[in-house]
Parts: structure tokens; sequence; C-alpha cells
């Protein structure tokens, strides 16, 4: 039951980055701020950056969801999350290389565990 639950908080903490990252994505996009998603090639820099700075948000919050849900080691739990963060930006990385602005991409992969790690630490404060 120890490892169901383990699982859940880590599966938890991934749906909330993907859920919040993606619900804003669409409310930028669907206001007009980000181009639609057949237009990558249109997002600029500085609204990568602006991209960038809500996921690094929303990562940390999922190292704190992985924390509060975790039955025993929430840092190491949201440490997991981080580790799975990184291999699906490494896959996004890799399929999106050639539309340019590959710093983005490495960003997202090299934050995923210092961001999880935060925002467990921040769960164990409080």
């Amino acid at each position: 039951m120890k490892i169901l639950r383990s699982i859940g908080a880590v599966l938890a903490g991934f749906v909330a980055v993907v859920v919040l990252s993606v619900g804003t994505d669409a409310v930028l996009e669907g206001t007009g701020v980000f181009p639609p998603p057949d237009k990558p090639e249109l997002m600029t820099a500085s609204l990568l950056m602006v991209a960038l700075a809500y996921r690094t948000v929303y990562t940390i919050v999922g190292g704190y969801v992985t924390a509060w849900l975790a039955a025993s080691k929430p840092v190491t739990h949201a440490i997991v999350l981080g580790a799975l963060g990184m291999v699906v930006g490494s896959l996004g990385a890799v399929l999106m290389w050639k539309l340019g602005n590959t710093w983005y991409a490495i960003a997202l992969v090299v934050e995923a565990i210092p961001c999880t790690w935060l925002g467990a630490r921040l769960r164990m404060r409080s």
C-alpha cells in the first residue's frame, strides 16, 4: 500500500504541473498573448521567458504537492518527480530541437530537480 501512495504522490505532482502549465498555455493562447499551438515558430524569446517563469512556479508547486502527499521521505519523492520531469523535458527538447530556442527546452530540463526540491522544502517548512 505504501508503494501505491508513493506512486500516487509523484503522479499527483506531475498532473498538477501538467494541468497548470497546459491550462495557462491555453488561456494565453486564447487571449492572443501566445500564438496558436500550430505556430510555435512565432514564440519570441520574451514570450518563452514568460512561459519559463510560470512553469518554474508550477514545478515548485508540483514538488510541494508530491511532498504533501508522500507517506514518508517527502523530499525524495519530490526529487523523483524532478527526475521524471527531466526525462519528459529531455524528450520534449529532442522533439522540438529544430524549432530553435533550445535554451528554453534546456532550462526546463535543468530546473526540474531544483524546483521540485524547493517545493518539497517549502512543504517541510509549513
